[in-house]
């Protein structure tokens, strides 16, 4: 009898199309972890910050606000997996991107202004600590992508047509690198004396590994989605 190669499944499943729909599984579950964890770290840090009881208290909830919640929401609505505005057409998505990403910059100008309140009130320099020279970066290269991405809009305007594939794929690169240095900065925003003295032990560990969860769901569907396929031609 001749040796069959195929494993038999009892209930007449392919073993690869187990293994395609537990891999699409894992991707939406990833997906609806990172929406839960962007929400969970807005929370806590707005609760840790006790708005209102300082000029200062101010700048944690609204840079949580804008890239924990916002930019986190308004990349992941594009995602194909866990995605809860997917009723949505693609007109839609793109206006509720930007009005996500629009949000993101009123909330960090807000919160800039009220770090830098607090700094003069106190007397303290400004850009001393490693978060606060990161944070000025992403801030930066945040307004630059809002940049990027009007060139994007309106490609007509800006003469820019023929061109479009590349400044598409310009705005997704750069979207990712804004997205992992506000990573970045969150992070390093767990190593201030505010935030130890607030959370401290394994629950410390805890929310310092928090945001890169998002960030490897934000990184994996902008390189699937643009950066691994030949989108521009010769």
């Amino acid at each position: 009898m001749m040796r069959c190669d195929v494993e038999y499944s009892p209930v007449g499943e392919v073993p690869a199309m187990r293994d395609f729909w537990l891999y699409v599984w894992l991707r939406r579950a990833a997906v609806m972890a990172a929406h839960v964890t962007g929400l969970v770290l807005t929370l806590v840090i707005c609760l840790l910050s006790r708005p209102g009881t300082s000029l200062f208290s101010w700048h944690p909830v609204l840079m949580s606000v804008a890239y924990c919640l916002c930019m986190t929401e308004g990349i992941l609505l594009f995602s194909a997996e866990g995605n809860p505005f997917c009723f949505k057409s693609r007109k839609g998505k793109v206006r509720l991107h930007w009005f996500c990403q629009a949000l993101v910059l009123i909330a960090a100008a807000t919160g800039l202004g009220f770090m830098v309140a607090s700094k003069n009130v106190s007397e303290l320099p400004h850009l001393a600590t490693w978060h606060s020279l990161l944070g000025a970066g992403t801030l930066a290269a945040t307004v630059l992508q809002a940049a990027c991405g009007l060139c994007v809009v309106f490609p007509k305007l800006l003469c820019l047509t023929s061109s479009l594939p590349k400044v598409k794929l310009y705005h997704a690169t750069c979207g990712l690198v804004v997205y992992l240095l506000a990573t970045v900065t969150v992070v390093s925003a767990m190593f201030s004396d505010w935030f130890q003295a607030s959370v401290k032990g394994l629950a410390w560990w805890v929310f310092l590994l928090l945001p890169f969860l998002p960030a490897l769901v934000v990184m994996n569907q902008i390189s699937g989605a643009y950066l691994s396929r030949k989108k521009i031609t010769s």
